[in-house]
């Protein structure tokens, strides 16, 4: 008996997603290795602490396809991209990376949309609410980066966003451990 619930078109784009999680997962793992050496702890522990969320949101996504009965797919990852320049850079490319996220979520919706595929449909809200928590941390660590100089920031500024970041977020919940409420 086939119990697969999810059309062959979006179990491949989740599937694609779930992908594209991991890749951020190693993008934030990649940016975090360089802070470190860097000597900027804070800002790697940040960066660390990320990478493991996008981890959680590429099983949040694995379990999903699962619970609908659909095949996963894992497939191979891109090596992550050349490290940042600065700390200014790689709070940029942190940017991009989100809204490119972001769009690539809408695209999910639309689709389960389309497909009247309800369930698909409440299930990316989740990524939707995330998306917009995760764009406006990334567009608040490049306010911090404009007020305390841009790619000019000052030791003493950068020492102090480093101690920040150290600060900022607790411990990554698990995909199992995640609602709607508390992404």
């Amino acid at each position: 008996m086939n119990t697969n619930r999810l059309s062959k078109k979006l179990t491949a784009a989740l599937n694609v997603q779930m992908t594209n999680e991991a890749y951020a997962s190693q993008i934030y793992l990649s940016y975090a290795a360089w802070a470190e050496s860097e000597g900027c702890r804070g800002i790697a522990n940040f960066l660390f602490r990320h990478a493991q969320e996008e981890r959680n949101h590429m099983m949040k996504i694995l379990e999903y396809i699962l619970k609908r009965g659909a095949k996963v797919q894992v497939a191979s990852i891109l090596e992550p991209p050349e490290n940042p320049a600065s700390i200014n850079n790689c709070f940029e490319k942190v940017f991009e990376h989100e809204t490119d996220n972001t769009k690539a979520i809408y695209k999910l919706v639309k689709m389960s949309l389309d497909e009247e595929d309800w369930a698909s449909w409440n299930f990316m809200q989740w990524f939707v609410k995330e998306q917009i928590e995760e764009e406006t941390f990334a567009m608040g660590l490049l306010d911090k980066m404009k007020i305390a100089g841009g790619e000019k920031v000052s030791g003493d500024a950068l020492y102090e966003l480093d101690r920040d970041l150290e600060k900022t977020l607790g411990e990554v919940r698990s995909a199992q451990d995640v609602t709607t409420d508390k992404p």
